[in-house]
């Protein structure tokens, strides 16, 4: 069984995110001292993103039951690669290929840094 991150798919507006132990970013961001002991909030980087939230199809209102719908979603403010700050309470812990993982909702994210490209 292959156990790549690659093989996961992310659903709805959901994010799959690595743990970070620092307590401070690379920019500098301090974060609260003993935040790790309480666990209200926790970092780590998003490595993979849902499709966002789902929008309804006006144009299939009178026809419920067509299977050929198109499903067409409003995309996700954060991105793979951001650090996120978010409250541990909304995450789920998972484990897969023996690391440690969160899935966590977009709405549970209360910001995230971005490193600027040039």
């Amino acid at each position: 069984m292959n156990t790549s991150i690659d093989n996961l798919i992310v659903i709805g507006d959901r994010v799959l995110i690595k743990p970070d132990a620092a307590k401070q970013t690379k920019s500098g961001l301090l974060l609260p001292a003993g935040y790790q002991e309480k666990e209200d909030i926790q970092t780590g980087y998003i490595l993979k993103c849902g499709p966002g939230y789902a929008l309804p199809n006006m144009e299939d209102a009178d026809d419920w039951n067509r299977e050929d719908h198109t499903v067409r979603y409003l995309p996700l403010q954060v991105q793979p690669g951001d650090l996120a700050i978010f409250m541990q309470k909304s995450a789920v812990e998972i484990k897969y290929g023996g690391e440690k993982y969160y899935i966590v909702p977009q709405s549970a994210i209360l910001l995230v840094e971005r490193e600027a490209f040039d």
